[in-house]
């Protein structure tokens, strides 16, 4: 089994990405399965453009895309991308699409292929705050969770997909105002391997209460 897990490079003013720092700390295999690593750019369609190259060259079993979600306090595995982007800021290379939808001809939303639920389970049983989202907001996280999605549904049915969020690392919040939420770059590690060991051991996701109610 091979799973490819995606993170960005830094963004926003920041001079490191937790999501890549802490899939470089993974070891390369989990569970039996191999790890490949890869880093994708923080700007909108050469994210997905890069996943895409990296689905085809090595035709992984499942794909989880890692991304930072600042302010969040603990590992948020993302439910559901929808087709549709609007920046609040500029990406890398400065664009800054409003109001547009990601393709055309794609459907309105998609929803994970990975076992959302026991992925948050997992994490839990281990130590590591997670919970299921139901936003991965409108930057480009959201759309290369939304690319990745599109391009399964439309040619890879057989591979399964998801996107996890993950908080701000210790060092990047040294500067930041008091009680911004913050998690320990190994449990941000942590945290993924029980990840794909869930993906690894669920094919069919569990049923347990999860939902939100605001």
């Amino acid at each position: 089994m091979k799973i490819l897990i995606t993170g960005f490079d830094p963004f926003g003013g920041e001079s490191v990405n937790p999501a890549y720092e802490a899939i470089k700390l993974l070891p390369d295999e989990i569970g039996g399965a191999q790890i490949i690593k890869m880093e994708v750019p923080t700007v909108f369609g050469k994210a997905g453009e890069a996943l895409k190259a990296g689905i085809e060259t090595h035709q992984p079993d499942a794909v989880i895309c890692v991304g930072q979600a600042g302010g969040r306090s603990g590992m948020s595995v993302e439910k559901v991308a929808i087709n549709y982007q609007d920046a609040r800021i500029p990406d890398n290379e400065k664009q800054q699409p409003i109001d547009q939808v990601i393709e055309e001809d794609g459907d309105t939303a998609y929803f994970a292929t990975v076992p959302v639920k026991a992925m948050v389970a997992k994490m839990r049983e281990n130590g590591i705050p997670a919970f299921v989202s139901y936003t991965a907001g409108t930057f480009v996280c959201n759309e290369l969770m939304y690319a990745l999605l599109y391009l399964l549904h439309k040619k890879y049915p057989h591979i399964r997909g998801g996107f996890i969020h993950v908080p701000f690392a210790m060092q990047q919040t040294v500067d930041k105002p008091n009680g911004t939420p913050a998690m320990a770059l190994s449990s941000i590690t942590k945290g993924l391997e029980c990840s794909i060991l869930a993906v690894i051991e669920n094919r069919e996701d569990i049923s347990q209460a999860m939902g939100t109610t605001h």
